[in-house]
């Protein structure tokens, strides 16, 4: 008999920033679209061949797979350390809890308020055999990009299983307002 399927976690975590004072070009009716709190995230784009020229349901929460040996913050922490390639911001980390993904894995997210440079940013890497079938192993990006997102935008660009924790974090926020 072949040993169980260890089941996928991965963790991760969600910078979101409240833009203040007057709106510029970058935060301009991000209080119109969500819901008047007052809010964009910071999302990751998912390098390699695949997700390559995709925008809608191409992002994520920046996250990773973990094992039982590590626990879920310590892997939030290192997974966006390893993706943003910088290290976390200060703050108090916001639990938005865990939801099971259509494919099977569960993914438990916390939220952090901080700012950052999505031009900053420096992923790691991952590597492939790209063509498949080619033989050949070649190095992607683990992500490409990072963008501040207001929660509509937000939505249309992650990946289904995830947009319930933009919900969970606006609520959040609407509880401390």
């Amino acid at each position: 008999m072949p040993p169980p399927k260890r089941a996928r976690r991965s963790a991760g975590l969600l910078l979101f920033r409240r833009p203040g004072g007057g709106a510029d070009e970058r935060t301009e009716g991000v209080r119109a679209t969500d819901g008047g709190t007052g809010f964009e995230v910071l999302l990751a784009h998912m390098g390699g061949p695949f997700w390559a020229g995709r925008e809608d349901a191409a992002w994520s929460v920046p996250k990773g797979e973990y094992g039982p040996e590590e626990e879920p913050r310590d892997a939030a922490r290192r997974e966006f350390e390893e993706e943003f390639g910088h290290a976390v911001p200060d703050g108090p980390w916001v639990a938005l809890g865990e939801t099971r993904q259509s494919g099977g894995k569960t993914v438990v997210v916390w939220a952090v308020e901080a700012d950052v440079d999505p031009a900053a940013a420096v992923p790691g890497t991952f590597t492939m055999e790209w063509p498949r079938g080619s033989g050949v192993l070649r190095e992607f990006p683990e992500v490409d990009r990072f963008a501040w997102c207001a929660p509509r935008e937000a939505e249309r660009r992650l990946v289904a299983g995830q947009r319930v924790f933009l919900d969970r974090l606006r609520e959040h926020l609407r509880g401390c307002g």
